[in-house]
């Protein structure tokens, strides 16, 4: 019986102790919970896809995985995640991260495109990350917000999706039911 190769947990829990102590004190937007959450949730979908479709560096996805908003959200950078847990890990994190100098309608075009030179398993943690934000979408958001947010996810699927076919259904049944208050 051949296993499928998996992540190494010291790895893990290293990337997971370094996520949780530079994102203490923040929440998930819009709600009372730790942003860690989050993390942990995006984290789940990289570890569901290494069980079913199998990656060939499963440690770079759950460590970006973990790692995905560090640099957008805390004061950690690239040099720094680099020393900590390698250039790969590095290099994922950053194309993971939006460019906050170019206009925001030109954000995730310019995100696809630094993602889709990387890895495929970088593009899975992409997937993994815009499902779990298809969740309900925050009370204030009015219905633009909504229908931009709806398309950009369309756009990321669009680009992104042939890098795991298991997560792209996922993600066009999360879609599917994006802003009309289902929350499966």
């Amino acid at each position: 019986m051949e296993l499928k190769k998996t992540w190494n947990q010291d790895s893990y829990l290293k990337a997971l102790r370094f996520a949780a102590e530079a994102h203490n004190g923040q929440k998930v937007p819009g709600t009372d919970l730790p942003y860690l959450m989050h993390v942990a949730a995006v984290t789940m979908e990289i570890t569901a896809v290494i069980s079913i479709e199998g990656l060939r560096e499963p440690d770079l996805a759950v460590q970006c995985a973990l790692l995905h908003d560090i640099i957008e959200d805390t004061d950690v950078t690239g040099y720094d995640i680099s020393l900590l847990f390698g250039p790969k890990v590095a290099a994922g994190v950053d194309a993971l991260t939006k460019n906050r100098c170019l206009a925001k309608d030109v954000q995730i075009r310019d995100s696809i495109i630094r993602i889709q030179k990387m890895p495929r398993e970088i593009a899975v943690v992409k997937l993994a990350d815009r499902i779990t934000n298809l969740q309900p979408p925050p009370a204030h958001w009015d219905e633009n917000r909504i229908k931009h947010y709806r398309r950009d996810s369309g756009i990321i699927l669009e680009h992104l999706g042939s890098s795991s076919p298991y997560l792209a259904e996922r993600m066009r049944f999360k879609l599917a039911g994006y802003g009309s208050g289902s929350t499966t």
